[in-house]
């Protein structure tokens, strides 16, 4: 039962990014849920991602009446009890599968065992069925995966008794039931299987209905076809929503391009006037061209067009950008409808794009950095962050100073960024990070005519930390390419002596590991080269803050990386 000292009816829960004052008079914004009484804030407790979606345990807040379940928008869920005192967090899921972001969710005992099981529909599709054990920890029992997001789910008894079923609506409009009804049936050998009198009016009841409704959409589009070509028609655009979400990935530092239409997608192009890199996608079926660029005359770097196949009503694309690059992606969506008309998206690909916002950082890491003063409001100096870096909202937030915290998902360095009125301060443990917002915000005001006076301190040892923390990454994507290289020869080997008993355990075990090597390879194009070319801007942005020009030493640099041993890299940092 509700505790009695808790109405639900007297209480609404809010889940955004909320800023949260401290001593300083300074913000910092969280990802939390805020509980509220009337006007009143009752307290605010953080979760681990954007929330999207917020239900009450088995529909009345379980046994003690103040559970309640949330879900992120990068696929986690949660269970958070809402006490009148404060918030106790029971459990978490984490998406290691990688999949779509929390969209709805529903309760019901679809298993059967007299347990309310969690139902969850994800943006990708994907429907998940958690039941509960012993200890009330959730556990995966069933998931299917469909080709639209799904924006609805529930559980009941629909289409026979007896067999319960969970009904899910999608984007385009499609309802769709899975049922708990056994639909095949085994035989032995020589036995016959007789379809019961119910089941053949069943599938008769079907096959008429679908037969009637495709009868339907034939009658419709021919109708369409002859008004859009009649010449009394008045020329008219077909109008039609595009569902389009562009996040950043903290898990492989790429961005996720989810395009969603109504009717059918025949193909997107992708335009790009910075330098990004394309990621293979598994659930993409769409096959993809691309067009040469003359990036000098026309700022075009990237020209691709992704041709889908028939009813493919969603398309996920990944890309990979470079920090200091920054332009705009667009994306051309057209679909399968006449006449034939296009939609434009665009995303801004910022300067620090690899940066995402996060709760803390570590202040004991070795920081470099940049502070601006100068004639600018506080408006003025939001605006320029808000220019380089994501996550960051548009609107000045209240008060008169802001903090932001942020962690490139690529190299795991941070940024601090603090900033009032006629003053904004920058700290970070990279210097190539320093290095590029110096550039831009400099830029960004002499276009506003606003004179800056820029100092800033480096710090030496921040050069090792941040080598040390490119070093695992870098060892691994070398070792990954040195034995994709060797994997041919191996094989050849393999042909030609029968067996691989003759081989070292290291090659016997990179032929039988060769799939997957060659898949994970597949699926990081030029990470190896975009690693070299982070090594090569921090040795170059090292001597450009000491006024020296070291691009001349760039060839020996690479020298040094394709023979790669840490302790001799940084010996040539330091003596360069």
């Amino acid at each position: 039962m509700m505790s009695s000292a808790f109405q639900w009816k007297d209480y609404l829960v809010l889940h955004q990014y909320w800023p949260a004052r401290t001593e300083c008079s300074e913000f910092y914004s969280f990802e939390i849920l805020v509980l509220l009484q009337g006007s009143d804030v009752m307290y605010e407790t953080e979760v681990p991602g954007p929330p999207t979606v917020l239900a009450l345990h088995n529909g009345n807040g379980g046994d003690s009446g103040e559970d309640l379940w949330f879900g992120t928008s990068d696929g986690k869920l949660g269970l958070i009890q809402i006490t009148t005192s404060k918030p106790i967090h029971k459990w978490e899921i984490q998406n290691e599968k990688k999949r779509g972001g929390i969209l709805c969710v529903d309760s019901f005992d679809i298993v059967g065992d007299g347990v309310k099981d969690l139902l969850v529909g994800r943006d990708d599709g994907m429907v998940e069925v958690y039941s509960f054990d012993n200890a009330n920890e959730p556990v995966l029992r069933f998931d299917q995966m469909l080709s639209e997001s799904v924006t609805s789910i529930q559980g009941g008894c629909i289409g026979k008794d007896g067999y319960d079923e969970i009904v899910v609506s999608t984007y385009s409009g499609w309802v769709t039931g899975l049922t708990t009804e056994p639909v095949h049936k085994e035989s032995g050998p020589g036995e016959e299987l007789k379809i019961n009198q119910e089941m053949q009016n069943k599938i008769s009841s079907l096959r008429s209905e679908l037969e009637h409704l495709q009868y339907k959409v034939v009658q419709e589009r021919e109708k369409y076809q002859q008004s859009s070509q009649s010449s009394k028609a008045k020329s008219a655009v077909p109008s039609f929503s595009v569902n389009d979400k562009f996040t950043l990935n903290k898990d492989d530092a790429s961005y996720s391009l989810i395009l969603e239409v109504q009717t059918a997608i025949d193909n997107v192009l992708i335009q790009s006037d910075v330098p990004i890199d394309l990621l293979d996608v598994d659930k993409n079926s769409a096959v993809v061209s691309f067009s040469s660029c003359d990036s000098e005359s026309n700022d075009n770097f990237l020209l691709a067009t992704y041709r889908c196949q028939a009813n493919t009503t969603r398309l996920e694309l990944k890309i990979r950008s470079i920090e200091g690059q920054y332009g705009t992606l667009q994306a051309y969506v057209t679909p399968r409808i006449q006449p034939k008309t296009c939609q434009v998206r665009q995303y801004l690909i910022k300067p620090l794009s690899l940066h995402q916002r996060t709760h803390f950082i570590d202040h004991d890491r070795p920081m470099n950095t940049l502070t601006l003063t100068g004639q600018f409001s506080f408006a003025e100096v939001h605006s320029w962050v808000v220019f380089c870096l994501p996550e960051v909202p548009e609107k000045p937030p209240a008060g008169e100073c802001m903090t932001f915290y942020f962690q490139n998902t690529f190299l795991d360095t941070q940024l601090e960024s603090t900033y009032r009125k006629g003053e904004g301060v920058f700290k970070s443990d990279n210097i190539s990070t320093i290095s590029i917002l110096k550039d831009v915000l400099s830029k960004e005001a002499t276009k506003r005519k606003i004179n800056l006076n820029i100092s800033y301190e480096i710090n030496e040892v921040s050069v090792k930390h941040t080598l040390k923390l490119i070093h695992p990454k870098l060892e691994y994507q070398l070792l990954l390419a040195k034995k994709v290289q060797l994997i041919d020869a191996l094989k050849e080997l393999q042909v030609h002596e029968g067996n691989t008993n003759f081989l070292i355990p290291e090659y016997r075990c990179i032929l039988e590991e060769a799939d997957h090597l060659q898949e994970e390879y597949k699926k990081q194009p030029a990470h190896l080269e975009r690693l070299y070319g982070m090594i090569t801007d921090l040795f170059i942005d090292k001597f450009k803050f000491k006024g020296t020009n070291v691009k001349t030493k760039v060839p020996l640099l690479l020298e040094i990386l394709d023979s790669y041993d840490q302790n001799a890299l940084i010996a040539f940092f330091d003596a360069a």
